[in-house]
């Protein structure tokens, strides 16, 4: 069973990761010993993407030819590409077919391309709180994100591997992030429009005429740590990754993309995501339909916005551990249906 992961997770979904923050454990509820995900009964593999920086090459990573880092001389890189890589990681452990493929996301669009490149190589898909492709306003918002990022003169044009980062930019884009993971619910429960009860970051004095409120500490928080664990143009290739992914690309429509998986599928959304809404993966389901695909829809009441898959095991884990489960035929111990195919 193969578990991709969202824009800066990384390979570490469950206990035992050494990566700090959302990297590590980042579906810890979900995936382990007696969890929706079962690794008593499942052999789960997560595979850090190419262009990210927690293992898998990227533009932080040595380039052999000059023995400094790539930088953005590291090539684009594909949601296509991340399908190649845990393919080919896949055979080398083994594997020539998938149980499963889940993911959430952007791991959701990774998820879909798995159907569409090798669909005779997975039997099931769960593509949770996605889209075929991002829409007119997440493209705006990332836009921006990325020119918080360039416009940093620090980054140097992506060449800013020594004493100084463009810390500033990549907090900015982090913030955007954030923005676009809340609904307004959520943030209206956490936040409201109290006063701050701390002082405002160092450096901020220009903004000493406004209110420092609670949201704004909590954005603070997010990129502080942010900006600790993760690397600005790895941030930057793999927002460009998601920007560019279309899972109609080269065919006439996201139904003929899918023409050839006849394998199950759960969609999972959430009410208050705006950033893949409802009507998207409704629209993505109509598709299924489309190309016979057996599709379920669950639509789950969630004032939490996008973050809802990371945050809500209670209400993702009994769809999906009820999809998941063994059919008739299949083996008990490995929920595989062959289960030569399943490495021990």
């Amino acid at each position: 069973m193969l578990v991709c992961h969202a824009l800066t997770g990384s390979q570490h979904v469950a206990s035992g990761g050494e990566s700090a923050g959302q990297a590590s454990a980042w579906w810890d509820e979900i995936v382990g010993p007696g969890r929706p995900i079962d690794t008593t009964e499942q052999y789960v593999v997560c595979v850090n993407v190419p262009g990210s920086c927690y293992g898998t090459t990227g533009p932080a990573s040595t380039d052999p030819r000059t023995g400094e880092p790539y930088g953005t001389a590291f090539p684009p890189v594909t949601v296509g590409d991340w399908v190649e890589a845990q393919r080919l990681l896949l055979e080398e452990l083994g594997v020539s077919r998938l149980r499963a493929a889940v993911g959430g996301s952007v791991g959701g669009m990774n998820v879909l391309e798995w159907a569409k490149r090798y669909p005779e190589r997975v039997d099931r898909i769960a593509p949770i709180a996605t889209a075929p492709r991002l829409d007119p306003q997440c493209l705006a918002l990332d836009a921006i994100a990325r020119r918080a990022i360039t416009a940093d003169s620090d980054w140097q044009g992506g060449a800013y591997y020594g004493d100084t980062h463009p810390d500033d930019g990549l907090a900015r884009a982090r913030q955007i992030g954030h923005v676009m993971y809340l609904s307004k619910e959520s943030m209206e429960r956490k936040f409201g429009r109290r006063i701050a009860g701390g002082a405002r970051p160092v450096g901020d004095e220009a903004s000493a005429a406004f209110p420092y409120r609670e949201v704004e500490s909590y954005l603070d928080y997010q990129a502080e740590t942010f900006v600790d664990r993760f690397d600005a143009n790895a941030y930057l290739y793999l927002i460009r990754a998601m920007d560019e992914y279309d899972l109609a690309a080269g065919c006439d429509s996201d139904a003929a993309a899918l023409a050839e998986f006849d394998g199950a599928a759960l969609v999972l959304s959430f009410t208050g995501d705006w950033h893949f809404t409802v009507e998207q993966a409704e629209g993505l389901v109509d598709s299924m339909t489309t190309a016979e695909i057996d599709a379920t829809h669950r639509v789950i009441d969630s004032d939490h916005g996008h973050d809802a898959f990371l945050v809500e095991p209670e209400s993702v884990g009994p769809p999906l551990a009820a999809f998941l489960a063994p059919g008739p035929g299949e083996s008990e111990a490995s929920g595989c249906a062959a289960p030569a195919l399943c490495p021990d």
